[in-house]
């Protein structure tokens, strides 16, 4: 009997390790794969120039796979941590840590896969667990919640944008010709686009006076279209705070109280569980086994 309370023992340990960030070896264990991650998006970077690869690619190549090896082992031991491996497995951070491992391997089958070894950067968004960022959440929320409340007003006006870009493109189109390099109405829709949003390629310009000057006003009308959509959120926005602190939330809503706890479900991989809890909120699992 006391053979499988030290596998179990031995799992929870491990979990504890690779899922947490609330205890010392978890975070030891968060910030060296951060490190890594970090290095092996580097090496890859310094591999796409010729003139490094050429010099040290035998040394890179080499990097690579220690890289690919560890992340391996990490993602086996995640699987083999949980009692529902397939939760981990089909779930967001699973999908990621398994199409950051893949390409290193993938890439005896297909040429041209190995650059995907960059999707390791996604892997950074484990920062937020191991900072604790959870506390700047609220102010992103009231963001999100902004843009949200604000679509319907921002979809009107990016479709009447829409409709005065094929308007005016038409014009031009109309008013300088192809001569002038305005060839078709796609083009020349193209062209105002280029031009509402103040960006100015530059690839296409009209040369006529009555083009000049259409151009001239299509410029100005430019700066208030893009003021338009930052006015309405910003609105949104406002009034978003604004009914967050009238009335004055308590802090025990559980609908606004930001927790920093890190610690994962073993049973069912949910996290953001309140500061203290022994068991988890989702399946009752304990969070911490002896």
């Amino acid at each position: 009997m006391s053979q499988p309370n030290k596998k179990k023992n031995w799992k929870n340990q491990l979990h504890e390790i690779i899922y947490e960030a609330d205890t010392p070896a978890g975070k030891l264990f968060d910030v060296i794969l951060l490190v890594i991650i970090i290095a092996s998006i580097v090496l890859v970077m310094l591999e796409s120039v010729k003139s490094i690869d050429l010099k040290y690619h035998n040394l890179l190549n080499t990097l690579e796979w220690i890289i690919t090896v560890l992340f391996t082992v990490e993602y086996i031991a995640r699987v083999i941590t949980v009692k529902k491996p397939f939760k981990y497995i089909f779930s967001f951070y699973g999908i990621i840590d398994l199409l950051s491992t893949a390409p290193k391997y993938l890439s005896f089958l297909f040429a041209g896969t190995h650059a995907l070894i960059a999707l390791r950067a996604l892997r950074l968004l484990r920062v937020f667990r191991i900072l604790k960022l959870g506390r700047y959440l609220g102010a992103s929320n009231n963001l999100v919640s902004a843009l949200k409340s604000s679509r319907a007003k921002i979809s009107v006006f990016l479709f009447a944008v829409i409709i005065l870009a094929v308007i005016l493109g038409t014009i031009m189109y109309l008013v300088e010709g192809e001569e002038n390099g305005f060839t078709n109405i796609p083009k020349s829709v193209y062209w105002c686009i280029v031009t509402l949003t103040t960006v100015g390629f530059g690839d296409i310009a009209p040369q006529t006076p009555l083009g000049q000057l259409i151009a001239s006003l299509v410029m100005i009308l430019g700066y208030g279209i893009i003021a338009v959509p930052t006015g309405i959120v910003s609105a949104e926005y406002s009034n978003q705070t604004r009914n967050n602190l009238e009335p004055a939330p308590k802090k025990t809503d559980p609908k606004i109280e930001v927790n920093l706890n890190s610690q994962s479900c073993s049973n069912c991989l949910k996290s953001d569980h309140r500061d203290g809890a022994e068991y988890c909120y989702n399946c009752g699992e304990p969070l911490h086994n002896s």
